[in-house]
């Protein structure tokens, strides 16, 4: 093999490698705490939170440069016959004789280095009011990323939910046309016996054509939520050859309260920059006192001479009058930071009234269970006296259609408020701030942090 083509085969090993290691860590059977996790390292908006601190943080270095000294090392070389830049070459290099000729010194070179140093000493407080405000948006990027890391693990788990959900009602819709079925059977026994009219019959075909319509439906939906599912991971969503194993429920919230929630730390970060702002726009009104030192060396190869000499002082500037620059950036801060103390408040109330919504819909999902569950209890018992009577011979097909309609009804709201419930507690912890699972949260957490 030529080296060129080795290099072009060890390329494309390289190229193919990270998505062999993608799906090396992919479970063959998800739960919802590996689907958390796994969401929180490959999703799209995770990686955008991601970046955007990286970027605050970015803002904070360029905001620290005015606390460093300015350094710069110069050098430049030149000829000429220019008089006035001749004679200063002369005195730099300490060539000067009483008998040149002003107005022709004739031609000279320099060669100059030079080192120099700038630094402000003060500027009203302007670069130390930047610093915190730059601060301050690390604590603004940092919440923000929270706020979508929480709403990403209560979709996830949503998504994880529906998908043990919809496996659940395919079960209720498979039972259900297993009975219509055995029912089929007798009662096309009874038809061929004369005891069963063609109407009825038709009736009870029909019915199962229903039924298996339904369990078509319900395959679809299945389909859609693994969909959706592989989609909140991030992963393109192609192989829908998924298993998922039942949800591990999210622990119940013992004090539930939005004090916690990154919204709020997210503006409460917000308030902090604009006060930053706010004492960047006084500072501005303030004098700025810099000071600076340079040193310069001089070597001319034509007159053979060389010299050095330094430079120091300081810069005291203020400003008289700006054109009322100042006073508008002022009054500009503090009707922002107004506007984010109003939208803190708003914001908590908001808050407050998703924590009393969440443990309202758990409350409902929990009796809706009960409910259902004697539903269950009640339809089963009734299908088994319908069917008894049917075989019996003393039951109209209307009535054994009804009895398995109730009870495939009743297991499908059972399903469907079970899983309402773990939704609900989901919905809480995500109300109060919480990570659905706290040891996940915290292992992907030092995944992230680290460089």
């Amino acid at each position: 093999m030529k080296a060129n083509q080795f290099l072009f085969l060890l390329l494309i090993i390289m190229i193919s490698m990270p998505s062999f290691a993608a799906r090396s860590i992919m479970p063959e059977i998800w739960t919802a705490r590996q689907a958390i996790t796994f969401a929180r390292q490959n999703n799209p908006d995770s990686q955008l939170a991601q970046q955007r601190i990286y970027q605050a943080n970015a803002l904070l270095q360029k905001a620290t440069v005015n606390f460093y000294p300015q350094v710069e090392l110069t050098g430049n070389y030149s000829q000429t016959n220019n008089p006035m830049y001749s004679f200063g070459n002369i005195l730099n290099q300490g060539e000067f004789t009483p008998g040149i000729d002003f107005n022709d010194p004739g031609r000279t070179d320099n060669l100059e280095l030079g080192l120099g140093v700038q630094y402000r000493f003060y500027n009203g407080g302007q670069d130390l009011a930047h610093k915190n405000a730059a601060k301050a948006g690390i604590d603004l990027s940092a919440a923000e990323s929270e706020a979508i890391s929480l709403k990403l693990e209560f979709e996830v788990f949503r998504g994880f939910q529906r998908i043990v959900e919809s496996g659940k009602v395919i079960q209720a819709r498979v039972k259900t046309l297993e009975a219509i079925d055995s029912s089929l059977e007798v009662a096309q026994a009874r038809y061929d016996a004369g005891d069963l009219l063609k109407l009825d019959l038709l009736n009870l075909q029909v019915e199962k054509s229903r039924a298996t319509e339904n369990l078509l439906q319900a395959r679809h939906n299945l389909v859609l939520a693994k969909k959706i599912f592989l989609t909140l991971l991030g992963l393109p969503g192609n192989d829908l050859q998924i298993e998922v194993k039942d949800a591990e429920p999210p622990a119940m919230p013992i004090h539930p309260n939005p004090g916690q929630r990154p919204e709020l730390k997210k503006l409460t970060a917000a308030l902090s920059a604009a006060e930053s702002q706010l004492a960047a726009a006084h500072g501005s009104r303030l004098p700025t006192v810099d000071g600076f030192a340079r040193y310069q060396y001089d070597q001319g190869t034509v007159l053979g001479g060389n010299g050095d000499s330094w430079l120091a002082g300081v810069n005291f500037n203020f400003k008289l009058f700006d054109g009322h620059q100042s006073a508008a950036e002022i009054a500009l801060s503090k009707a922002q930071l107004g506007a984010l103390r109003a939208e803190k408040k708003k914001m908590e109330l908001t808050l407050g009234l998703e924590v009393t919504q969440a443990q309202l819909s758990l409350d409902l999902a929990r009796q809706r269970q009960q409910v259902t569950e004697k539903r269950v209890e009640q339809a089963v018992e009734s299908e088994k006296l319908t069917l008894a009577r049917f075989h019996a011979g003393v039951l109209l097909i209307s009535e054994l259609i009804d009895s398995e309609n109730r009870l495939t009804n009743a297991r499908i709201s059972n399903v469907l408020a079970v899983s309402a419930i773990q939704i609900a507690i989901a919905e809480l912890r995500r109300a109060a701030g919480l990570p659905q699972y706290a040891e996940a949260f915290t292992q992907t957490t030092s995944m992230e942090n680290q460089p």
